[in-house]
């Protein structure tokens, strides 16, 4: 079922513009797949979906191709236009960003370091990253500052 659905949507989003999970949910519901919010979410981050420009200063979901050197330089320049500091706060780490940066910047986190972190939640100017142990968070916040040439 899981694969099923994760091919569906890749399938919606390649041939439709679709900005958000809710959005995703209900393309999902109108081809007989009855998901939570919580489900669309896991499985965006499973299939490294990341959002995208789309016609009219919007975003959409698009499929990362993980391969492309191109597409980490661009989310290494993501962060470092809009991260001002990353603090560890035991298996966390909380990345300052410029007012209205957040989202964009834990979404090149997420396709940059995904496979380091169990999870984001990004506000305004604010990222927390939740890390699978302190160990892991101090690790991330070294490799992060050193790409980015920030501070301690």
């Amino acid at each position: 079922m899981k694969n099923k659905r994760q091919e569906k949507i890749i399938e919606i989003i390649e041939s439709q513009a679709v900005e958000t999970q809710e959005a995703l949910q209900e393309k999902l519901r109108e081809c007989g797949f009855d998901v939570t919010q919580a489900t669309v979410s896991r499985d965006i981050k499973e299939l490294r979906l990341t959002k995208v420009a789309a016609k009219g200063n919007r975003y959409k979901y698009a499929v990362l191709d993980s391969d492309d050197p191109k597409q980490a330089a661009k989310f290494i320049f993501i962060m470092k236009e809009t991260v001002l500091s990353v603090q560890t706060a035991q298996n966390m780490l909380v990345i300052k960003t410029f007012s209205g940066m957040a989202q964009a910047a834990a979404a090149a986190l997420d396709n940059l370091f995904g496979n380091e972190v169990i999870g984001t939640i990004a506000g305004d100017d604010t990222i927390f990253a939740v890390t699978a142990s302190n160990a892991d968070a101090e690790a991330l916040q070294d490799k992060i500052t050193a790409e980015l040439n920030l501070s301690k």
